[in-house]
């Protein structure tokens, strides 16, 4: 099935900007990791799976040999100018739509309508949650205002984008309850948050920053209420998150509430919790999951978390997604490294008498687009 898959257009659901600037190795590298600084300590990112992966299959892109090594690959990528590496790559990654979360921009990235044009696909803005919110508060709102002010931002925004994400594994875990949060709990969740932002005026710590279960809970609800679905980062992330706080098990009391919305909601990233996720993906209907990052990570090796991934959830519920971020490469090899696991799962399957080739094939189309399309109503459907 490889060349069907292989032209086969994906949707991208989660994904973010790229650099626009030209990189040494060093910079090249601390893109290539979900830590804050790669540190000298622990050898290059270039001896891991991934940068294995990069110089593998990212190589002849830049019109280098397979397996070029690190420092050709980077000098030769610093030759380039940034547009036209960035449009190699993302050209190449055969996408029929991108949902872009842009509420995480440390230094400025290409927006959703660059990363659009460069991959040849309509782009979509995901609304990150807490991003809205502590802006909200460094507008000076105000305690009384802020949940009608933020709840309205939200309902602005929902007029283009066709999702919004929830950061509540990486600031307060994702036991988060089931219940609507009450007006009087908003209000003191709300106050906690100015008395940071008073803090920070008076030089006592940084920007407000929304961690509070409350908070978490009303902004998910806010978009609940605007017909958005919820996307929510699970398990794997950068050294902020506590891992043992961020299984999707956790937001079992809210699924079941959500649920009882038909409100789609996306489980993010997942491993190690990728089992547990399609656990959930089978026993909620309305909740949907991917691997997302793990996929380029793993390199040679995603064929055992796509297939673990998919023991219980349904295929109709499972997603494509790179979470490209940084790097334009992360776009290209998410996307390839998708389809030839995907043949690989589905391939064994039709050998051993699982599945027909039609049937898989079918699976196929249903995980790299379909999907998607079905749950972010991108054809006007949701």
């Amino acid at each position: 099935m490889r060349e069907e898959l292989e032209s086969l257009r994906i949707v991208d659901h989660h994904c973010h900007g790229v650099v626009q600037r030209e990189l040494d190795r060093e910079g090249y590298e601390g893109l290539l990791t979900e830590a804050s600084e790669p540190g000298a300590l622990g050898g290059t990112l270039f001896d891991s799976r991934l940068g294995l992966a990069v110089r593998r299959w990212c190589a002849p892109l830049l019109d280098l040999p397979p397996h070029a090594p690190p420092d050709e690959y980077v000098g030769r990528r610093a030759a380039l100018d940034p547009a036209e590496v960035n449009r190699r790559f993302l050209a190449a990654a055969g996408l029929d739509a991108l949902c872009v979360d842009t509420g995480y921009t440390p230094e400025p990235l290409l927006e959703p309508a660059e990363l659009g044009v460069l991959a040849g696909a309509p782009a979509h803005e995901i609304v990150r949650l807490e991003d809205l919110a502590e802006r909200t508060v460094a507008e000076g709102a105000g305690v009384a205002g802020f949940p009608d002010d933020v709840g309205s931002k939200i309902a602005a925004r929902a007029a283009t984008a066709v999702g919004a994400k929830s950061v509540a594994a990486y600031r307060a875990g994702l036991r988060l309850r089931g219940e609507r949060p009450s007006p009087a709990e908003v209000w003191a969740a709300a106050a906690r948050l100015y008395r940071q932002a008073d803090l920070a005026m008076a030089g006592h710590g940084g920007a407000p920053r929304v961690a509070d279960e409350t908070m978490h809970r009303y902004l998910v609800w806010c978009a609940v209420d605007c017909g958005l679905p919820v996307q929510f980062h699970v398990g794997y992330g950068d050294s902020d998150v506590d891992l043992h706080h961020a299984d999707p098990l956790h937001l079992t009391p809210l699924l079941r509430a959500l649920e009882r919305t038909g409100t789609p909601v996306m489980l993010l990233h997942n491993y190690p919790y990728h089992r547990n996720a399609g656990y959930l993906a089978q026993v909620f209907t309305n909740v949907f999951l991917d691997v997302s990052l793990a996929t380029h990570n793993l390199g040679d090796r995603a064929p055992v978390l796509l297939a673990e991934a998919l023991e219980l959830a349904p295929f109709g519920k499972v997603l494509y997604a790179s979470d490209a971020y940084g790097l334009a490469e992360h776009y290209y090899l998410g996307a390839l490294l998708f389809r030839r696991t995907l043949e690989r799962v589905l391939g064994e399957g039709v050998e051993e008498g699982s599945w027909t080739r039609s049937d898989a094939l079918r699976i196929a189309r249903l995980i790299g687009s379909g999907n998607a399309r079905r749950a972010y109503g991108l054809d006007g459907t949701g």
